[in-house]
């Protein structure tokens, strides 16, 4: 609990200093004007982006979650969007719990196989996130603290991709007899880490992966084909790869544990990404904020209706939550 609460005071405190950088390079009445004049068609573009977005992540999860046990389409995209709301009101992103504990309870399966589905899903976007902005840097010759942090992001999913295939062969390593010996005194323990190697199991299935990452690239084509759009709504003209390393280096700037609905670091993201451009800050804060807005409507009012759908309690009769 203590962890808990430390995380999202982190969290919040990193949002607020976020908010505060931005503030002090933009004119807030300037931002407000661009936004005010932003052409509808591109705004509702920059919706129907979002939505495909989040389609094609339902897709994905669905195959992720098939060789365990196969859900429809339309549950698993209200087990998602529900999720989605509580990112939106809870700190560091807490609702991918939420999000495993509601699927696993709804569906009769294990929170802990659901979560390590939910755990290779992340590793599959990281690494193909930081391909696009790997990709981006090259094409657009950028250098400097973008292409730093493209490059630390680059690192860190070698170490996930690392980590997680440590995990799957974790009981063929020297020692794991003894380590297995040594934590056989909590059985709990035991059965909470191997549900949750069920769930991670799922990378071990090269044509689930192949699939998993195909609609990880539709997904993002949608969300940069939103960021060139919401450019347009602002009056910015994006090349291609520019709206890629926006969509990219926004989108992995909200790994960073924050406050609800990453608030304060999407912004930062774009105004520091944006400069390489040679854009505003003020366009680049209105940029942001139009697709920050949708996102957040968008998915709060779809996790809203999912909710109020499915219900919070179990449907199943006489299904016991397992862990």
């Amino acid at each position: 609990m203590r962890r808990s609460l430390l995380r999202a005071g982190i969290g919040v405190a990193i949002s607020v200093l976020s908010l505060f950088l931005v503030l002090r390079q933009v004119d807030v009445g300037a931002v407000a004007r661009v936004l005010g004049n932003a052409a509808p068609g591109w705004a509702l573009a920059v919706c129907a982006c979002i939505a495909t977005d989040v389609v094609c992540r339902t897709v994905r999860w669905q195959v992720l979650l098939a060789p365990i046990q196969r859900v429809r389409f339309v549950p698993v995209l209200g087990y998602l969007l529900v999720g989605y709301l509580a990112n939106n009101v809870l700190p560091a992103r807490l609702g991918e719990l939420v999000r495993s504990h509601y699927l696993g309870d709804r569906e009769g399966m294990s929170r802990a196989t659901t979560l390590g589905t939910i755990v290779v899903e992340r590793v599959v976007d990281t690494a193909v996130l930081v391909a696009i902005a790997s990709a981006a840097i090259l094409l657009l010759h950028v250098r400097g603290i973008v292409a730093s942090a493209v490059l630390v992001g680059l690192g860190l999913t070698g170490l996930l991709v690392v980590g997680l295939a440590v995990a799957l062969v974790a009981h063929r390593l020297p020692y794991a007899d003894r380590a297995l010996a040594a934590v056989e005194r909590w059985p709990s323990v035991v059965r909470l880490a191997g549900r949750l190697r069920g769930g991670l199991a799922v990378a071990g299935r090269p044509r689930t992966v192949a699939v998993a990452v195909g609609w990880s690239l539709a997904a993002w084509g949608a969300t940069v084909i939103g960021f060139a759009a919401a450019g347009q709504a602002v009056g910015v003209q994006l090349t291609w790869g520019q709206a890629a390393l926006l969509a990219a280096g926004v989108s992995l700037a909200t790994a960073i544990p924050a406050g609800p609905g990453y608030l304060g670091t999407f912004e930062l993201a774009a105004v520091q990404i944006a400069a390489v451009f040679g854009v505003g800050a003020d366009p680049a804060v209105a940029l942001a904020v139009l697709v920050h807005a949708v996102i957040l409507v968008l998915t709060s009012l779809g996790g809203a209706v999912a909710l109020l759908s499915l219900g919070w309690r179990r449907t199943l009769p006489g299904a016991a939550p397992t862990r």
